[in-house]
């Protein structure tokens, strides 16, 4: 595969090292996770360690660990914790919970970050699988939400990403139902492990698949994350 694909100007070559290490094919994988104040005690604690069992699940196979972006921003405030990076290099974050719920400016930081992501991705010759945006959240949005939704329709008629919704203990199903084209989730008390390894199985069996593939993810129930019949 061709790493450089044009120059800045005429002297300096656009091209990002860790990329040229690394030419596989990515699939970034953003977190936006809810690290508002009602997550403290066991729910952000359980949350901390599904995502260090989600990069050990992700690096346990070295295609993946490859192919495989992750970036985390929480809300609560809206912060950025870890910009993207192959799975093999991401470094699970220790979340604290703190803060209100800006369901609605995480979305629009997180769409433009991940935009920004996939301009350097092909600027630097690299396949893209399309994107996953992972949210979490466990209460009701503190600020305007409804800018969210357009980004979000917007990206999925696009093709621009895949988002995917969860709703943990008292989190605004309703809501969540109006921002996503998929029907959200209810998390199964605080099962945040099950959830994340359910995730990354299902990027491993994207990473295995050729960019544009349309690919079966494993079913979630088995994993028992999920509040449903």
């Amino acid at each position: 595969m061709e790493n450089l694909i044009g120059f800045e100007d005429e002297q300096k070559p656009f091209i990002d090292a860790e990329l040229a290490e690394n030419p596989e094919p990515r699939c970034p994988c953003l977190l936006l996770l809810d690290t508002s104040a009602s997550m403290s005690g066991s729910p952000i604690n359980e949350l901390n360690e599904a995502l260090r069992v989600f990069k050990n699940e992700l690096i346990a196979d070295s295609m993946t660990a490859k192919r495989v972006e992750v970036a985390v921003v929480t809300f609560g405030p809206v912060e950025l914790i870890s910009d993207f990076v192959a799975a093999n290099r991401f470094q699970p974050p220790d979340l604290q919970a703190k803060g209100d719920t800006p369901l609605g400016k995480a979305v629009a930081v997180g769409v433009e970050l991940l935009k920004e992501r996939k301009q350097i991705l092909r600027e630097n010759g690299i396949d893209l699988y399309r994107p996953w945006i992972f949210l979490i959240t466990d209460g009701e949005p503190t600020d305007d939400w409804r800018g969210a939704h357009q980004l979000i329709q917007q990206g999925e008629e696009h093709k621009s990403f895949l988002f995917f919704a969860l709703a943990v203990n008292n989190a605004r199903l309703d809501i969540l139902k109006q921002i996503s084209v998929r029907e959200p989730l209810r998390l199964k008390g605080i099962q945040f492990r099950p959830l994340f390894r359910w995730l990354s199985d299902s990027l491993k069996a994207v990473s295995y698949s050729n960019p544009g593939d349309r690919v079966g993810l494993p079913d979630y129930k088995p994993y028992g994350w999920a509040d449903v019949d």
